[in-house]
Protein backbone atom coordinates (compact mmCIF):
# COMPACT_ATOMS: atom_id res chain seq x y z
CA UNK A 1 0.00 0.00 0.00
CA UNK A 2 2.90 2.42 0.89
CA UNK A 3 4.75 1.73 -2.25
CA UNK A 4 3.57 4.73 -4.37
CA UNK A 5 4.55 6.84 -1.16
CA UNK A 6 0.67 7.05 0.51
CA UNK A 7 -0.18 6.05 3.92
CA UNK A 8 -2.94 3.04 4.34
CA UNK A 9 -5.11 5.86 5.64
CA UNK A 10 -4.80 7.82 2.53
CA UNK A 11 -5.57 5.02 0.33
CA UNK A 12 -8.16 4.22 2.30
CA UNK A 13 -9.36 7.84 1.26
CA UNK A 14 -9.12 6.95 -1.62
CA UNK A 15 -10.75 3.92 -2.08
CA UNK A 16 -13.77 5.01 -0.08
CA UNK A 17 -13.82 8.32 -2.57
CA UNK A 18 -14.22 6.13 -5.53
CA UNK A 19 -16.45 3.74 -3.46
CA UNK A 20 -18.42 6.60 -3.34
CA UNK A 21 -18.39 8.10 -6.11
CA UNK A 22 -19.47 5.29 -8.12
CA UNK A 23 -22.51 4.34 -6.08
CA UNK A 24 -23.64 7.87 -6.16
CA UNK A 25 -23.24 7.82 -10.10
CA UNK A 26 -24.88 4.59 -10.48
CA UNK A 27 -28.16 5.06 -8.12
CA UNK A 28 -28.95 8.34 -9.86
CA UNK A 29 -28.47 7.71 -12.79
CA UNK A 30 -32.01 5.94 -13.50
CA UNK A 31 -33.69 9.10 -12.20
CA UNK A 32 -31.39 11.33 -13.58
CA UNK A 33 -32.81 9.92 -17.17
CA UNK A 34 -36.52 10.28 -15.85
CA UNK A 35 -36.44 13.49 -14.90
CA UNK A 36 -34.22 14.61 -18.67
CA UNK A 37 -37.02 12.87 -20.41
CA UNK A 38 -39.78 14.78 -17.73
CA UNK A 39 -37.86 18.16 -18.40
CA UNK A 40 -37.10 17.78 -22.34
CA UNK A 41 -40.82 16.42 -23.36
CA UNK A 42 -42.99 16.56 -20.66
CA UNK A 43 -45.95 19.12 -20.73
CA UNK A 44 -47.60 19.63 -17.39
CA UNK A 45 -48.30 22.00 -14.42
CA UNK A 46 -45.36 22.41 -12.31
CA UNK A 47 -42.76 21.57 -14.57
CA UNK A 48 -40.45 24.83 -14.04
CA UNK A 49 -41.06 24.52 -10.28
CA UNK A 50 -39.50 20.87 -10.98
CA UNK A 51 -36.71 22.22 -12.44
CA UNK A 52 -35.88 24.65 -10.05
CA UNK A 53 -36.14 21.75 -7.36
CA UNK A 54 -33.53 19.53 -9.30
CA UNK A 55 -30.82 22.51 -10.10
CA UNK A 56 -31.01 23.74 -6.40
CA UNK A 57 -28.35 22.12 -5.32
CA UNK A 58 -26.23 23.65 -7.96
CA UNK A 59 -27.30 27.61 -6.30
CA UNK A 60 -27.45 27.10 -2.58
CA UNK A 61 -24.53 27.09 -0.80
CA UNK A 62 -23.43 23.45 0.06
CA UNK A 63 -23.38 23.11 3.69
CA UNK A 64 -26.99 24.12 3.27
CA UNK A 65 -27.49 21.30 1.00
CA UNK A 66 -25.96 19.30 3.44
CA UNK A 67 -28.02 20.49 6.69
CA UNK A 68 -31.24 20.29 4.82
CA UNK A 69 -29.99 16.49 4.27
CA UNK A 70 -28.93 15.92 7.83
CA UNK A 71 -32.51 17.34 8.61
CA UNK A 72 -34.49 14.89 6.25
CA UNK A 73 -32.69 11.79 6.97
CA UNK A 74 -30.65 11.87 9.91
CA UNK A 75 -32.08 9.65 12.99
CA UNK A 76 -34.29 12.11 13.98
CA UNK A 77 -35.26 13.29 10.73
CA UNK A 78 -38.84 12.42 9.07
CA UNK A 79 -37.56 10.36 5.89
CA UNK A 80 -34.44 9.16 7.66
CA UNK A 81 -36.15 7.68 11.39
CA UNK A 82 -38.56 6.40 8.58
CA UNK A 83 -35.57 4.18 7.16
CA UNK A 84 -33.98 3.46 10.64
CA UNK A 85 -37.33 1.90 12.14
CA UNK A 86 -39.00 0.10 8.94
CA UNK A 87 -35.42 -0.89 7.05
CA UNK A 88 -33.12 -0.71 8.65
CA UNK A 89 -31.15 1.72 6.35
CA UNK A 90 -28.95 4.83 8.03
CA UNK A 91 -27.33 7.66 5.89
CA UNK A 92 -26.15 9.88 8.81
CA UNK A 93 -22.64 9.65 9.37
CA UNK A 94 -21.93 6.65 7.02
CA UNK A 95 -20.23 6.14 3.88
CA UNK A 96 -23.61 5.69 2.11
CA UNK A 97 -24.88 9.04 3.62
CA UNK A 98 -22.06 10.62 2.03
CA UNK A 99 -22.57 9.13 -1.78
CA UNK A 100 -26.28 10.32 -0.69
CA UNK A 101 -25.36 13.81 -0.36
CA UNK A 102 -22.48 13.28 -3.61
CA UNK A 103 -25.94 12.28 -5.91
CA UNK A 104 -27.75 15.32 -4.66
CA UNK A 105 -24.87 17.69 -5.35
CA UNK A 106 -23.79 15.73 -9.01
CA UNK A 107 -27.80 15.14 -9.87
CA UNK A 108 -28.05 18.36 -11.94
CA UNK A 109 -25.24 17.99 -13.91
CA UNK A 110 -25.86 14.69 -14.69
CA UNK A 111 -29.73 15.69 -15.61
CA UNK A 112 -28.73 18.42 -17.86
CA UNK A 113 -26.06 16.62 -20.05
CA UNK A 114 -28.52 13.86 -20.76
CA UNK A 115 -31.83 16.69 -21.23
CA UNK A 116 -29.44 18.91 -23.29
CA UNK A 117 -28.98 14.97 -25.44
CA UNK A 118 -32.56 14.50 -25.63
CA UNK A 119 -33.34 17.61 -27.02
CA UNK A 120 -31.26 17.20 -30.00
CA UNK A 121 -32.62 14.23 -31.20
CA UNK A 122 -34.78 14.67 -34.29
CA UNK A 123 -38.13 13.56 -33.33
CA UNK A 124 -38.90 12.33 -37.06
CA UNK A 125 -37.19 9.15 -36.29
CA UNK A 126 -38.96 8.20 -33.23
CA UNK A 127 -41.93 9.22 -34.86
CA UNK A 128 -41.44 7.04 -38.07
CA UNK A 129 -40.29 4.01 -35.64
CA UNK A 130 -43.74 4.19 -33.88
CA UNK A 131 -45.88 4.54 -37.43
CA UNK A 132 -44.18 1.22 -37.80
CA UNK A 133 -46.35 -0.21 -34.98
CA UNK A 134 -43.72 -0.24 -32.07
CA UNK A 135 -44.61 1.02 -28.80
CA UNK A 136 -43.09 4.07 -26.59
CA UNK A 137 -40.97 1.64 -24.55
CA UNK A 138 -39.84 0.06 -27.43
CA UNK A 139 -39.35 3.06 -29.59
CA UNK A 140 -37.74 4.48 -26.29
CA UNK A 141 -35.26 1.87 -25.89
CA UNK A 142 -34.47 0.75 -29.63
CA UNK A 143 -34.17 4.52 -31.06
CA UNK A 144 -34.18 7.14 -28.11
CA UNK A 145 -31.66 5.36 -25.71
CA UNK A 146 -29.11 4.54 -28.57
CA UNK A 147 -28.95 8.79 -29.45
CA UNK A 148 -28.90 9.96 -26.38
CA UNK A 149 -25.91 7.54 -25.22
CA UNK A 150 -22.83 9.85 -25.34
CA UNK A 151 -25.05 12.92 -23.50
CA UNK A 152 -25.55 9.70 -20.65
CA UNK A 153 -22.11 8.58 -20.58
CA UNK A 154 -20.96 12.42 -20.51
CA UNK A 155 -23.54 13.02 -17.88
CA UNK A 156 -22.29 9.92 -15.71
CA UNK A 157 -18.57 11.39 -16.09
CA UNK A 158 -19.58 14.77 -14.95
CA UNK A 159 -21.54 13.54 -11.97
CA UNK A 160 -18.73 11.04 -11.10
CA UNK A 161 -16.10 14.01 -11.02
CA UNK A 162 -18.60 16.18 -9.02
CA UNK A 163 -18.66 12.75 -6.54
CA UNK A 164 -14.97 13.03 -6.39
CA UNK A 165 -14.98 16.51 -5.26
CA UNK A 166 -17.78 17.19 -3.01
CA UNK A 167 -16.87 18.76 0.41
CA UNK A 168 -19.05 20.64 1.42
CA UNK A 169 -22.45 18.85 1.93
CA UNK A 170 -20.53 16.03 2.63
CA UNK A 171 -18.57 17.00 5.59
CA UNK A 172 -21.73 18.66 7.08
CA UNK A 173 -24.05 15.92 6.44
CA UNK A 174 -21.78 12.29 7.53
CA UNK A 175 -19.11 14.35 9.41
CA UNK A 176 -15.28 13.03 8.54
CA UNK A 177 -15.10 10.29 10.23
CA UNK A 178 -11.89 8.68 8.97
CA UNK A 179 -12.39 4.99 7.54
CA UNK A 180 -15.91 5.86 7.70
CA UNK A 181 -16.88 9.12 5.57
CA UNK A 182 -13.52 10.53 5.13
CA UNK A 183 -12.98 10.92 1.22
CA UNK A 184 -10.32 12.63 -0.45
CA UNK A 185 -11.41 15.82 -0.52
CA UNK A 186 -12.20 15.47 3.29
CA UNK A 187 -8.65 13.87 3.78
CA UNK A 188 -6.89 16.71 2.19
CA UNK A 189 -8.48 19.40 4.30
CA UNK A 190 -7.88 17.31 7.21
CA UNK A 191 -3.93 17.47 5.73
CA UNK A 192 -4.20 21.38 5.91
CA UNK A 193 -5.05 21.73 9.38
CA UNK A 194 -2.18 19.76 11.01
CA UNK A 195 1.09 21.18 11.09
CA UNK A 196 3.73 19.47 8.23
CA UNK A 197 0.32 18.10 6.65
CA UNK A 198 1.34 20.24 3.30
CA UNK A 199 3.21 16.84 2.07
CA UNK A 200 -0.12 14.54 2.56
CA UNK A 201 -2.35 17.15 0.83
CA UNK A 202 -0.09 17.59 -1.97
CA UNK A 203 -0.15 13.62 -2.56
CA UNK A 204 -3.78 13.48 -2.06
CA UNK A 205 -3.99 16.67 -4.60
CA UNK A 206 -1.97 14.75 -7.47
CA UNK A 207 -3.92 11.43 -6.91
CA UNK A 208 -7.03 13.49 -7.39
CA UNK A 209 -5.66 15.05 -10.44
CA UNK A 210 -5.04 11.96 -11.63
CA UNK A 211 -8.57 10.41 -11.21
CA UNK A 212 -9.88 13.19 -12.76
CA UNK A 213 -8.25 13.02 -15.87
CA UNK A 214 -8.68 9.43 -16.15
CA UNK A 215 -12.20 9.94 -15.93
CA UNK A 216 -12.18 12.54 -18.92
CA UNK A 217 -10.13 10.30 -20.85
CA UNK A 218 -12.83 7.46 -20.61
CA UNK A 219 -15.63 9.70 -21.00
CA UNK A 220 -13.87 10.72 -24.80
CA UNK A 221 -13.05 7.16 -25.45
CA UNK A 222 -16.44 5.54 -24.61
CA UNK A 223 -18.24 9.21 -26.81
CA UNK A 224 -15.87 8.39 -29.73
CA UNK A 225 -17.06 4.69 -29.64
CA UNK A 226 -20.41 4.61 -28.96
CA UNK A 227 -20.43 8.06 -31.66
CA UNK A 228 -19.08 5.54 -34.47
CA UNK A 229 -21.82 2.90 -33.37
CA UNK A 230 -24.48 5.28 -34.50
CA UNK A 231 -23.18 6.65 -36.93
CA UNK A 232 -20.08 4.55 -38.68
CA UNK A 233 -19.35 6.90 -41.74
Amino acid sequence: MESLGLSSDEWTAILLSLRVSIVAMLASLPFGIIAALLLARGRFWGKSILNGIIHLPLILPPVVTGFILLVLFGRRGPIGSFLDQYFGIVFSFRWTGAALACAVMAFPLMVRSIRLSIESIDRKLEEAAGTLGASPLWVFLTVTLPLILPGIIAGMILAFAKAMGEFGATITFVSNIPGETQTLSAAIYSFTQVPGGDAGAFRLTLVAIAISMAALLASEFLSHVVGRRIDPE
